[in-house]
């Protein structure tokens, strides 16, 4: 008896089968996609046994929606599929010849001192507050979401949104240059599973980063502790006279300067 022949593409073929598969289990687990897609097996199942069985009805009824099947897919899944979609085009290093060809312009990295400050008296008064700073990723969905404010960046400013009994307290503050553009933004909340410990606005903050390059600077409520997101991870408990530092590192400006230098030294 010959054996099914097995060759490097067959094995590289079931590898990227089984990548798929597993980053679609990580990126519905936590919803009610499974429960979804469950129901849409059994009816496949139930289709095949019906087509074995030659009940004509039965098979063309189901045949019907199998056949819309995939549209309806786009439809249920749409949330996972442009959550999943944005972590691919996320890694915008590997795609910036399509920034070029669109002419796709970042945001300059805004005056941080009042953020600085703003953040350090928060934490003094355990005032929550969650600020997030753009870069080349576009925002407007969330910005549109929330209340249009489009002022210049201050520390007045900052506490006055966050101050507890403010009506924009609750939700995040989008600043897009030295400017803030919004406040009241509700901010997608991570699926990935993170310590008991991290609040909403923690969760939040790394959701946000997951699907963006934006940066996040969250203030706790509870223990008036400075975090900062970027790329899915968060940095927790900064001190304020580390938090300029913090948030440069992962300004893109900043960062493809340093890869600059790096490389310039590595040549010397």
């Amino acid at each position: 008896m010959d054996f099914i022949p097995f060759t490097v593409i067959d094995f590289i073929d079931i590898l990227l089968v089984a990548s798929i598969v597993f980053g679609l289990y990580r990126m519905t687990r936590g919803t009610n996609a499974p429960y979804i897609l469950t129901g849409i097996v059994v009816i496949y199942v139930l289709w095949i046994i019906v087509k074995a069985l030659n009940m004509e009805l039965l098979q063309a009824i189901l045949g019907q929606v199998i056949n819309v099947g995939m549209i309806a897919i786009i439809i249920l899944f749409q949330p996972e599929l442009r959550h999943f979609l944005q972590m691919i085009g996320r890694r915008q290093g590997s795609f910036n010849f399509i920034n070029k060809i669109f002419n796709v312009r970042g945001s300059q990295e805004p005056a941080l001192q009042p953020i600085i400050t703003a953040c350090s008296e928060m934490s003094t008064s355990k005032t929550g507050a969650l600020i997030v700073l753009t870069q080349r990723s576009d925002l407007s969905d969330i910005i549109e979401g929330g209340i249009t404010v489009d002022a210049r960046l201050s520390v007045a400013l900052l506490e006055n949104i966050f101050f507890k009994n403010a009506p924009l307290h609750d939700g995040a503050v989008i600043v897009q240059n030295d400017r803030v553009v919004a406040a009241k933004c509700i901010l997608p909340v991570t699926q990935s599973p993170v310590p008991k410990s991290y609040g909403t606005r923690h969760r939040a903050a790394i959701g946000l980063t997951e699907t963006s390059d934006a940066i996040v600077v969250v203030v706790s409520e509870e223990t008036g502790g400075i975090s900062v997101a970027f790329g899915g991870k968060i940095e927790r408990n900064i001190a304020p006279r580390n938090l300029l530092t913090a948030i440069s590192k992962h300004f893109v400006t900043n960062a493809k300067s340093k890869e600059k230098n790096d490389k310039n030294t590595n040549i010397e």
